[in-house]
């Protein structure tokens, strides 16, 4: 599958087969993913697997807000990345100082860049992705055991798709794009 085709193939899976996805597999998807490009490459995305149910179902109850479609989603999850990073690198070049006016705003950039990046790694080794952002950052920091240094930047739920979800519309790109 070439680099097009993934990305406009690639969707949002909510509803996984009853089967987890076997580790190896995860690890392979992780080293495509390592390569997303990071601000002076400090590489600060960490990926936290979970794959152990009950665990899954903590972060069910405790750590997305009571958002349901989340809750329900994690219900039927056999997998789960809590994607975080590493605060304090990303949009600094010497000391200190932040190089923008982005500030620390930067670190969300970079785990946006490699969120993305895993998603289609997973989609192109046939594993669905659905990325979470109505999360509770500390619970689920609590829940997985994160470092101190990491905080979370979205919960990405993923395993072998149990459905095919079409296209969702889109503007066309004379409305999204300007020439200066």
């Amino acid at each position: 599958m070439n680099a097009i085709d993934m990305i406009k193939d690639r969707r949002s899976v909510r509803k996984f087969k009853n089967e987890k996805v076997d580790r190896e597999t995860m690890k392979e998807i992780i080293d495509i993913a390592r390569w997303a490009p990071s601000w002076a490459n400090f590489q600060i995305a960490r990926y936290t697997l979970v794959d152990d149910e009950a665990v899954i179902a903590k972060l069910g109850t405790d750590g997305v807000k009571g958002f349901v479609y989340n809750i329900n989603t994690l219900k039927n999850a056999k997998g789960v990345a809590v994607l975080s990073f590493v605060k304090g690198k990303s949009g600094k070049l010497e000391g200190d100082d932040y190089a923008t006016s982005k500030g620390n705003v930067w670190e969300v950039f970079d785990a946006g860049i490699a969120c993305q990046t895993f998603c289609l790694a997973a989609h192109a080794k046939g594993i669905g992705t659905c990325v979470m952002g109505v999360i509770d950052d500390d619970s689920i920091s609590q829940i997985v055991g994160l470092p101190e240094e990491e905080t979370v930047a979205a919960l990405i739920v993923y395993g072998h798709p149990d459905e095919e979800p079409p296209a969702t519309k889109r503007m066309a790109a004379d409305e999204i794009m300007r020439f200066v």
